[in-house]
């Protein structure tokens, strides 16, 4: 099923997970599927196999094993930035032919400090190269407190309404911390034309090493009330996992009752910490009237 299709009856709820690294023990994520499988998100989506390379493979064995194995969509994420078309398109063959329907579309980072090599130099180029070739259903990623490579807001809406216009189906969200942010660029891209739907991008942030990483990485910004959780928890790892906890479902809660189009929870393969969630606000995730 494709997911833009899941938005018409329901505030949407879904997961994300990470394949292991090339040396890892593989039942591992198999086993936090199973578990994942218990919440009954209406889709899970399988981040870029770790190491890069032909570990990507594992990214298509695990979506596919999701819809197969576990009775859940599945979204395989597709970075193209070191990408030929030629590499593309065998890539995306392997996932048609792995019965996978749903794509979410990303440039990828820059891993160095040289140019890319390939054929794709934003996320709009693969999904308009998708969209000539394919029949997917295309996610692609958005930016509530702006990309860190973007000149301003209004250049950010510019470039997510184009890749809208190139055929992206259903957006989500990096993470954010303030809610307020959210609802200032939901409400500039329903004033852009952006008319698809937009999840809700949350990661509970249960150590402080995690949050620094993501501040340094996509300029998220830290509000006080977060900042006086992380300064009175941060030496308690028991304390700071279920304070994250309790922010993330305060958060989804907010959202859910503002009339948020779907929440797309970064489990971070943390199976307890999903379920935790899940089982707080499971009753207010409802069929659309």
């Amino acid at each position: 099923m494709k997911t833009a299709e899941l938005f018409e009856q329901k505030t949407v709820f879904s997961l994300e997970v990470f394949p292991p690294k090339p040396d890892a023990d593989e039942s591992v994520i198999y086993q936090t599927l199973e578990q994942l499988s218990d919440i009954k998100p209406d889709f899970i989506s399988v981040t870029y196999g770790a190491g890069g390379g032909k570990n990507g493979c594992k990214t298509i064995q695990i979506a596919s094993d999701i819809q197969d194995k576990y009775g859940v969509e599945s979204v395989a994420h597709m970075p193209c930035i070191d990408l030929t078309k030629a590499q593309a398109k065998e890539i995306l063959d392997d996932m048609q032919r792995h019965g996978i329907e749903n794509i979410l579309a990303l440039r990828g980072d820059r891993t160095s400090d040289t140019e890319p090599t390939g054929d794709f130099r934003h996320a709009s180029d693969l999904i308009t190269f998708i969209k000539d070739n394919y029949d997917f259903n295309i996610l692609a990623a958005c930016y509530p407190e702006v990309h860190p490579e973007s000149c301003s807001a209004v250049d950010e809406l510019k470039w997510l309404k184009y890749k809208v216009d190139c055929g992206a189906d259903h957006l989500i969200t990096q993470l954010f911390l303030d809610n307020d942010h959210f609802y200032d660029f939901h409400e500039k891209a329903r004033i852009a034309g952006i008319d698809v739907p937009i999840e809700a991008g949350i990661m509970p942030v249960t150590n402080k090493r995690q949050i620094e990483r993501m501040v340094k990485l996509c300029g998220v910004e830290l509000p006080k009330k977060f900042v006086r959780v992380l300064e009175k928890y941060e030496h308690n790892a028991t304390a700071l996992r279920d304070a994250g906890i309790a922010y993330a479902i305060d958060q989804i809660t907010d959202l859910i009752a503002d009339g948020v189009d779907g929440i797309h929870l970064y489990t971070m393969n943390n199976p307890y910490i999903a379920h935790r969630i899940y089982d707080a606000v499971q009753n207010l995730i409802s069929v659309r009237v």
